[in-house]
């Protein structure tokens, strides 16, 4: 997977095509990830200790990781991403701009 828990990125196809922000989890078995503020959809929530009051609350969804491109921190522009060996570590690239990731 190209991307990593703190990246921001944009989403490039579905129902919130072009809304940005920041990843919170990777789900890489499935391909997935979840994305702030990004495809929210309502859930039936039980009355818990969390959620005394319980009730319909909003919340985000694992998107599929297709659908979403890392953005270059350099022109604030989506960028397909590249991978280079640098000392010996493998790090994240640019493609648009060329500059390190990690």
């Amino acid at each position: 997977m190209f991307v990593k828990t703190g990246d921001k990125v944009r989403v490039i196809s579905g129902k919130d095509k072009g809304k940005e922000g920041t990843i919170t989890k990777t789900l890489s078995k499935a391909n997935r990830v979840v994305v702030e503020g990004v495809n929210m959809v309502k859930k039936h929530q039980k009355p818990s200790n969390e959620f005394p009051q319980g009730g319909v609350i909003d919340k985000e969804a694992p998107i599929q990781v297709s659908n979403v491109m890392l953005i270059d921190p350099s022109n604030n522009e989506p960028t397909r991403i590249g991978v280079k060996v640098v000392d010996g570590k493998k790090v994240r690239v640019a493609k648009k701009s060329g500059q390190t990731l990690d």
